[in-house]
């Protein structure tokens, strides 16, 4: 089924929130007999019917390989899976055939470690990475600089979350030939000023790199404004199947960059003596992709974009608002990160109670959030902390959950004493 350019739920600037909640079905279910309560999106988005739906339809009735078959299922296989890179580049304003499909932003970064990086970087030089990168924006770069001799140089936070931008621009001296920056913490929801950060590198001839992953489904975008050099999504945080993903780049970028992964499709011609690879983006894309699953993404692009980025990242700073309120007023809680500009993100911490504990307590209450460090240890190390409790919240939140989740936090402490 086709989805509509606009929600049914949006009409004339206001949009029905309950309307957009119901379609998703697993928000429906129990946990421990409570009502679910998901505020983990950080880690993964939940899934509208619509996307369900879509990759049920093309397993029920399109399902066959792309770019490989003649007949009329591997004609309608190539014609959606493409649809979908068409979509996306449009979602993201970008170029279709600067963009490469990928299982996700991990993926996407490991590529331009191995197929940008390993061969132009060498001893002397430096890779610039945030404090608050995740741990995907961070191991890719200390392998490369393990094997070419270069060295990782970490650009500082403020207390507050946010980059000590001055500290970053006085670190980009000449040796270093690559910055990797998050558009948004995972930790803190910090949104850093990507489009002024990329726009100093290029100032010095630096390259850079940008994990979108939290800010793809929160907020609307224009990577080719921001000025970066790569561009890296991931599919299932957006509304879309796991497993799904992308990386943008200029043409003339990837088409100077070796393959990172051979094999099918991404060849024009084998020969024992050589082999001529296929044009950019497919020389990145070996093998048979997750069709079933960029198709879901193509429908999940659609999704938001039929109600709206702009609609969706203003109904999630009401949420933000409102939790920081009534989380605050909490004795002994403490919120990590108030950065300025801030997504739907609220890492915290209760005196006395282990994160852990305290998320196990929440689940018994029906309420999902993710404890641990987030795949960011140099970020809570920072902070003197081994873990924290993370509530994330997207725009099939409700307010009421939000009170739902500083009740189950009440008592909880109970609980622990």
């Amino acid at each position: 089924m086709a989805i509509p350019s606009v929600h049914p739920a949006v009409s004339g600037g206001h949009v029905d929130w309950a309307r957009i909640r119901a379609d998703f079905p697993l928000l429906q279910r129990e946990v421990h007999g409570k009502p679910l309560v998901y505020l983990d999106s950080a880690n993964t988005g939940q899934k509208p019917a619509a996307v369900i739906d879509a990759v049920d339809d093309f397993y029920r009735h399109h399902n066959a390989n792309v770019s490989r078959a003649v007949h009329a299922l591997g004609s309608e296989a190539t014609e959606a899976y493409e649809a979908s890179r068409r979509k996306l580049a449009k979602f993201l304003n970008v170029r279709p055939d600067e963009l490469v499909l990928c299982s996700g932003t991990t993926f996407a970064i490991n590529l331009v470690a191995y197929s940008w990086a390993l061969p132009r970087l060498k001893a002397g030089d430096a890779i610039v990475v945030s404090r608050m990168e995740h741990h995907a924006n961070i191991v890719p770069w200390q392998l490369v600089a393990q094997r070419t001799g270069a060295t990782i140089k970490v650009a500082e936070i403020h207390d507050n979350g946010e980059l000590d931008l001055d500290a970053l621009y006085a670190q980009l001296t000449p040796e270093v030939k690559l910055l990797a920056v998050t558009h948004v913490s995972n930790v803190l929801g910090t949104v850093n000023p990507v489009r002024e950060i990329c726009c100093e590198a290029r100032k010095r001839g630096i390259t850079t790199v940008v994990d979108g992953s939290q800010a793809a489904p929160h907020r609307p975008l224009d990577v080719a404004s921001i000025g970066c050099d790569f561009y890296a999504l991931t599919g299932h945080k957006m509304a879309g199947p796991t497993g799904t993903g992308a990386l943008w780049a200029r043409k003339e970028t990837l088409d100077a960059m070796p393959p990172f992964i051979g094999g099918g499709e991404m060849i024009k011609e084998v020969r024992f003596d050589g082999t001529v690879f296929n044009d950019a983006p497919h020389k990145f894309e070996a093998g048979t992709p997750n069709i079933a699953g960029f198709i879901g993404l193509g429908a999940a692009v659609d999704y938001l974009s039929s109600i709206g980025m702009a609609n969706i990242e203003a109904r999630e700073q009401t949420l933000l608002a409102h939790a920081t309120e009534e989380l605050s007023k909490i004795d002994g809680l403490r919120i990590f990160g108030s950065a300025r500009e801030k997504a739907a993100v609220i890492s915290f911490q209760i005196a006395g109670a282990h994160s852990h504990d305290l998320a196990t307590l929440l689940d018994l209450e029906g309420v999902a959030v993710r404890s641990g460090q987030h795949c960011a240890h140099p970020l809570l190390q920072f902070f003197g902390v081994a873990a924290t409790c993370r509530a994330s919240f997207a725009f099939y939140n409700t307010h009421q959950e939000v009170d739902a989740l500083v009740a189950a936090i009440h008592k909880s402490r109970r609980l622990l004493g």
